[in-house]
């Protein structure tokens, strides 16, 4: 067929890539923690194949069921976090026994520039190596339309329709919906307690920190979403048992593909410190500090707001160490008298 395909054929005459395509069903997370990371899917998608695409909407399933406390410090509510998205980037950036403070601000960036040119999650390098899939993908769709391989630009295309199936999907339940009554220019304050003695402080506008904790992140599918959900995901099956029929070198290139662009992708979300979520960002600000005793943590921030209500609610200290807070306080005003 061509001069790769004899030295392939030379070379390595007893090589067996039958089953290649067998690992685009790979039970990886990389696509769905990429969803998480940005929040919304991205153009681009479509052309990022790697294994696990077909697992895409499950991203909502990454928190592994966790809704952690919160408390507002300003407020004395207590609620939970209902976003996924935000607590997988919790969890992410979270360390045992360490408060970690995130700061949510709005993007305020074009909507062209948000919509086209990049995600607000997203770093320069980060971007970068999330191209790299993208390229690849046009690179071996070319590379087989050029060799005459058309099982091979087949089974590229079929997965490409099944990312772009997912991704319209994606894209019609990530709309915001109902996030609470409208405060504008209020400020909050979060104390968030997550799972493994992981403390968050989050900060930032109250209607901002309601986009990125409360409501949905993810409606939940409708039936012709979810009929053409499971066309997608068929579609990534039937073309991992086409993939017998590409040549030698089709299924070479749909291997290094996969790989590449896997690879890329992991490192990408690695890359990411940020998470956008419904025209916010939240990132990481300052550095962790380590705390002994959560009650140590408790009364620091209980003598920073002047209030305690939130903690007992929380159950970080009881309404007794409470009681013995306010004797003590009222004895030194007495003594100081």
């Amino acid at each position: 067929m061509t001069s790769l395909q004899k030295w392939i054929d030379t070379h390595i005459p007893r090589a067996s890539l039958d089953a290649a395509g067998i690992v685009a069903l790979a039970d990886v997370q990389i696509v769905a923690e990429r969803t998480a990371i940005v929040g919304k899917p991205f153009w681009l998608d479509p052309f990022v194949l790697c294994p696990g695409l077909h697992r895409q909407q499950n991203a909502t399933d990454l928190n592994k069921g966790e809704y952690p406390a919160t408390g507002a410090l300003t407020t004395n509510y207590v609620f939970r976090v209902e976003n996924q998205a935000t607590v997988v980037f919790l969890q992410k950036i979270g360390l045992t026994g360490y408060l970690t403070n995130v700061e949510v601000s709005t993007d305020k960036r074009p909507k062209s520039t948000a919509a086209w040119i990049k995600p607000a999650a997203s770093s320069i390098a980060a971007h970068c190596f999330y191209l790299i899939p993208v390229l690849v993908t046009l690179t071996t769709l070319s590379a087989l339309v050029t060799f005459g391989d058309r099982w091979g630009a087949a089974i590229i295309a079929m997965l490409v329709c099944a990312r772009a199936c997912n991704t319209i999907i994606l894209y019609r339940r990530s709309h915001a919906g109902w996030k609470g009554q409208l405060e504008p220019g209020v400020e909050g304050d979060l104390v968030i307690l997550m799972s493994q003695d992981r403390w968050i402080r989050m900060r930032g506008l109250v209607d901002d920190l309601k986009m990125v904790t409360s409501g949905q992140w993810l409606r939940d599918m409708n039936f012709v979403e979810s009929s053409v959900s499971s066309f997608a995901t068929l579609l990534v099956y039937l073309a991992a048992a086409l993939a017998g029929n590409a040549s030698l070198v089709g299924k070479l290139l749909l291997l290094i593909q996969l790989l590449v662009s896997a690879t890329c992708l992991a490192i990408s979300n690695q890359l990411n410190a940020s998470l956008g979520m419904h025209g916010c960002v939240l990132k990481k600000v300052g550095t962790p500090k380590k705390y002994q005793r959560r009650l140590i943590l408790a009364k620091e921030l209980i003598d920073e707001v002047g209030t305690d209500e939130w903690a007992i609610r929380l159950g970080m200290i009881t309404s007794e160490d409470s009681a013995s807070s306010l004797k003590r306080e009222t004895f030194k005003e007495q003594t100081t008298m």
